[in-house]
């Protein structure tokens, strides 16, 4: 199965069926506000969490059958969230801000033009003042190599130089559903305001 679709025809790795503990932590600590934007959302899972919350989310991604689970999902929960169809590297085409935006795994798998087209995105659809987080994988043994992206805390703020303030780089461990993976992988939770 080509496209999108492609990535869910079986369950990706990064598809846990429960928030990634790194941004749970963010919302249990009150760090989500407002209006919650979660691109390439997948599943749903960080959407869904924001709901829980308490706060209005919409959650963004191109596949059609991950969109469909996530709507399933916040049904069989009894939470109201929007999920579109919509390309992430499109963002500022979206017409709306957001006071938070979550990145689980999006922004390390872009490069060059996508990757600026992808940041120039993310800041048209965040309030000045509001909140950005982004997790990655990091750049550092043991991550396995490979296709797997793994970015530095310089390629970070570099794409974030114009626009935004870069709050923190912090390690954390980015859980997966590999069975290879049980301890997780080495990544990067980064928190940005929107100069």
């Amino acid at each position: 199965m080509a496209g999108p679709d492609g990535l869910y025809a079986t369950p990706p790795p990064w598809d846990i069926g429960r928030p990634q503990p790194a941004l749970l932590a963010l919302a249990r600590s009150g760090e989500l506000r407002g209006r919650v934007l979660d691109v390439g959302c997948g599943t749903g899972e960080h959407a869904l969490m924001a709901a829980e919350s308490g706060l209005v989310a919409t959650g963004v991604d191109l596949a059609a059958a991950a969109l469909a689970a996530a709507v399933r999902k916040g049904r069989e929960r009894g939470l109201a969230v929007r999920f579109l169809p919509y390309d992430v590297r499109e963002l500022g085409a979206l017409g709306e801000e957001f006071d938070t935006v979550l990145d689980s795994l999006v922004f390390h798998g872009f490069q060059g033009p996508d990757r600026a087209r992808y940041v120039a995105g993310l800041r048209a659809v965040t309030v000045p003042g509001g909140r950005c987080f982004l997790l990655s994988f990091r750049d550092e043994p043991p991550n396995r190599s490979g296709r797997v992206h793994r970015v530095t805390p310089d390629e970070i703020r570099s794409a974030f130089a114009d626009g935004w303030r870069v709050d923190s780089v912090d390690p954390v461990t980015v859980d997966s559903s590999l069975p290879a993976l049980t301890d997780g992988i080495r990544g990067w939770r980064t928190s940005l305001t929107r100069l």
